[in-house]
């Protein structure tokens, strides 16, 4: 088969394919790779993958692409691998992916480079879906393209209801994207737009898709987790908070990291929607008071 028939099947596969040679220098990016990740071809080829090109981290935050990742393991043992990780979009968002590499061998065996495959994590298309389907009703944020204030209101007011007939738990989860002024006022209020952007979708990623997160206004997001005991939510924060804070914005010459501050609580048979929000909310300024980028749970009464 002729290298451009090869090349013609790869860029129309559907999952991202990259090449990369036994120094770990990408030397081939198909299209869904570009579509997956935001980056270009000609932005990625020709640099080495441990240049953190992708920032691949995993589920705690720690940075692979410095260390023994998947993919340099292939190239030392040759052993093909399989791993769920993130890998931060050039707009500044993590992308849950799952990953397989393969070695790629010479005629006698030796190990000339390796094949990286990813797409998005399988789980996550059910949040795309209820995405595309929030548009039609006008429920989503324009600018972070979650859901709005009008749409999480309903889905809380919903959420209670059913804890209140089933005893489901329901928590919430209030948090304000840390320093979005001062992003404002050194870089512009575009830059700003594109952290709020980054830190939301992030925050959205992280979550499971029985979940819901939303924008509830200016630099505040909310997010109501289903089925969640109290006794889970201190790991819950701090597993999202540390999400946040590993995704950036992408400005030249430097990035610019994000964080959040974060409040926390469960419902309990007494709560309204209101007096839910103000205990996260207060948990939230709790956070805020100790530091900013923590994480706070207020326990229910």
């Amino acid at each position: 088969m002729k290298n451009v028939d090869l090349q013609m099947i790869l860029d129309n596969l559907q999952d991202g394919v990259y090449f990369v040679d036994a120094t770990r220098t990408i030397t081939y990016w198909n299209r869904s790779a570009e579509r997956l990740t935001g980056f270009g071809a000609a932005e990625v080829t020709g640099r080495a993958c441990h240049d953190n090109v992708l920032c691949h981290v995993n589920e705690a935050g720690e940075c692979l692409c410095k260390t023994l990742c998947p993919l340099a393991k292939t190239l030392q043992d040759g052993e093909c691998r399989e791993a769920g990780v993130y890998l931060h979009h050039k707009q500044g968002h993590r992308v849950p992916v799952n990953m397989r590499v393969a070695p790629v061998r010479g005629p006698a065996g030796d190990i000339l480079g390796a094949v990286e495959t990813f797409n998005c994590d399988s789980d996550k298309h059910a949040l795309l879906q209820r995405v595309e389907e929030l548009e039609k009703l006008a429920m989503l944020d324009a600018l972070t393209g979650l859901p709005n204030r009008r749409y999480l209101e309903i889905r809380l007011q919903q959420k209670l209801d059913e804890f209140g007939r089933y005893r489901w738990p329901i928590a919430v989860l209030v948090a304000d994207l840390d320093h979005l002024k001062t992003i404002n006022d050194q870089f512009g209020h575009k830059t700003g737009d594109l952290a709020l952007r980054a830190a939301g979708q992030t925050l959205a990623h992280a979550c499971r898709n029985v979940d819901t997160v939303g924008r509830w206004g200016g630099d505040e997001f909310v997010a109501l987790l289903a089925n969640c005991p109290a006794e889970e939510l201190p790991a819950i924060g701090e597993r999202l908070r540390v999400a946040v804070a590993s995704s950036a914005v992408r400005l030249q010459p430097n990035p610019i990291p994000l964080s959040m501050s974060i409040g926390l609580t469960s419902a309990s048979p007494v709560d309204t929607a209101e007096s839910l929000l103000m205990r996260a909310d207060n948990a939230l300024y709790a956070a805020k008071a100790d530091g900013r980028n923590r994480a706070a749970v207020a326990n229910r009464p």
